[in-house]
């Protein structure tokens, strides 16, 4: 069997990290774009992947991007991953119109730009996966979520609509969709304990998302081994988005 070769967007992060070392523990090629270069220098030191500078939200970068990964890995990928993204916890009136523009630039149009780009190369190499981010505020009502909520509700709409249009072409496209998860992004919204305790009391599991959570199902996605799943959205979120538990006392 060939070996499998991936690129990932936004990988320099902690769920980039635990993504590209599950990839690479299972005997992948792995080529990591992202903006922060001391991350993408580390990661590469830690495990021997492919790195490359990008900026997700140019359409022009993204494909520049994706070109030097496939120069890099010696052919088309199979699987490519968008961890681009952003945190905004506000209410829509106090959203300004800025805000709002650069939520949907750095999830939505990123994952539209990534995925053409993926799809360009994969519809002559035989297909491959997508596998994209989205969150549970897209499909459960959670206040003071409504921008993030809204460009990720279209990260999914994006990708089931592309799982349609290149099914023929084997061309799968996923979604993830996870709670709250412990990372630098998040950072800010549990630095206070009354934070942290009213978030874990929103999942019903108990506990908040580590980065390995949402990698191990990116990684199940992005596995040629599950080609028979496409558009689908798959909660890694502790129960939050489909579950209701009696309240903690």
């Amino acid at each position: 069997m060939k070996e499998a070769k991936f690129v990932l967007f936004g990988g320099g992060g902690a769920i980039g990290t635990a993504l590209t070392h599950r990839l690479i523990d299972a005997g992948a090629s792995v080529f990591v774009l992202g903006r922060n270069q001391e991350k993408l220098e580390a990661l590469q030191a830690r495990c021997g992947a492919g790195i490359g500078s990008v900026d997700a939200t140019n359409p022009n970068s993204v494909e520049a991007g994706m070109n030097l990964a496939v120069e890099h890995l010696g052919g088309a990928p199979d699987g490519v991953a968008n961890l681009v993204g952003s945190i905004i916890l506000k209410p829509a009136h106090l959203t300004s119109d800025a805000e709002w523009d650069e939520t949907l630039r750095v999830n939505l149009s990123s994952s539209f730009f990534i995925l053409r780009s993926a799809v360009k190369r994969m519809r002559t190499n035989g297909g491959g996966a997508i596998a994209l981010v989205s969150t549970v505020a897209a499909a459960r009502g959670l206040a003071n979520h409504e921008a993030i909520a809204a460009a990720k509700a279209g990260v999914e709409g994006l990708a089931r609509s592309t799982a349609a249009t290149y099914a023929g072409q084997k061309i799968r496209a996923n979604v993830v969709a996870p709670a709250l998860t412990e990372t630098p992004l998040s950072a800010p919204i549990l630095s206070s304990d009354i934070a942290r305790k009213a978030s874990l009391a929103m999942h019903p599991l108990g506990r908040l998302g580590a980065p390995d959570d949402v990698a191990s199902a990116l990684h199940w996605l992005l596995d040629p081994a599950n080609s028979w799943v496409t558009g689908q959205t798959i909660g890694v979120d502790g129960g939050l988005g489909r579950v209701q538990t009696r309240a903690r006392v």
